[in-house]
């Protein structure tokens, strides 16, 4: 397990993480963090710099659970937080999602561990009083 920091001080430079970010993200990202936290504000970042998307057409998946950008090389978007039980969630396709070669961009997927992959990255995102955010990345492997 690798971890690595960082610290933006506005949504820009959060926009800007991202996008730096998204040449390397693969598989299953987990984006952890409170409400308004700015999960999907990095979610952003990371479509746009895949070319998926502006981050303009970029929203959160509350209501949807699922978004999808692109076509060629889709990146999905989705929010768990609105499920209550494991058996909603598998409804999703996850499993199918996660065998393919996209991008899966998970929030509030923490909620429900046994669903996930053993290989994932998870994106932990806390708001400081500034408003400011310290990202921490942390690539999970399993033994």
């Amino acid at each position: 397990m690798s971890s690595r920091t960082f610290h933006t001080a506005d949504e820009e430079a959060t926009i800007a993480l991202g996008r730096e970010l998204s040449r390397e993200l693969q598989g299953a990202v987990l984006l952890i963090g409170d409400l308004g936290a700015g999960k999907t504000t990095l979610t952003k970042g990371i479509v746009e710099g895949r070319g998926a998307a502006t981050m303009h057409e970029v929203s959160s998946p509350t209501f949807t659970l699922v978004h999808q950008y692109g076509d060629k090389d889709p990146v999905f978007h989705i929010d768990l937080y609105r499920l209550d039980e494991e058996h909603e969630v598998e409804t999703l396709g996850l499993d199918d999602l996660f065998a393919g070669k996209s991008l899966v961009l998970l929030e509030w997927a923490e909620r429900f561990p046994a669903l996930l992959p053993a290989r994932r990255t998870e994106i932990r995102i806390e708001p400081n009083e500034d408003e400011s955010r310290t990202i921490t990345l942390t690539n999970i492997e399993p033994r």
